[in-house]
């Protein structure tokens, strides 16, 4: 009778052990928990002396160029590397329609094309610290296969 159900004893003692090792993975007892909260912003359009007042804050150089993890993996999958993203900050154009602002800060889109004649959008975030993060990057003409989360 035990042979019987010992294949679904394993299986049990084998879902037990892979839930018991996933809550308990190094790096995940301390993780502070963040909301994102994304909410929808109903935006009169602007002449083009208002439009100069919403980039206010938005410096162009990269003394402090941060790179998130997620933007990194965005740049390998899309073949972007840092030194397009920099000649997209200095001589990108703003897409003020995709300009957001939630809890973590103010956003920037800035769209244009690379030496390399690729069509991109970086998503720019400056912070008060003086660091320009560089949050995403998309491709606007090729649709790239990619993992990234």
């Amino acid at each position: 009778m035990l042979k019987k159900y010992l294949p679904y004893i394993a299986l049990l003692v084998a879902a037990f052990l892979l839930f018991y090792v996933k809550k308990n993975q190094r790096g995940t007892k301390n993780k502070q928990h963040t909301e994102q909260v994304n909410k929808r912003i109903t935006v009169n359009p602007l002449s083009p002396a208002e439009n100069e007042n919403r980039t206010e804050g938005f410096d162009r150089r990269y003394n402090n160029l941060v790179i998130t993890k997620h933007a990194r993996c965005r740049m390998a999958c899309r073949h972007i590397d840092e030194s397009e993203i920099k000649e997209i900050l200095q001589s990108g154009s703003f897409n003020y329609d995709k300009v957001e602002d939630d809890a973590r800060g103010k956003t920037y889109p800035v769209e244009g094309t690379t030496h390399d004649n690729q069509r991109v959008r970086i998503v720019f975030s400056p912070k008060p610290n003086g660091q320009m993060v560089v949050v995403t990057c998309v491709d606007l003409d090729t649709e790239w296969s990619c993992d990234c989360k």
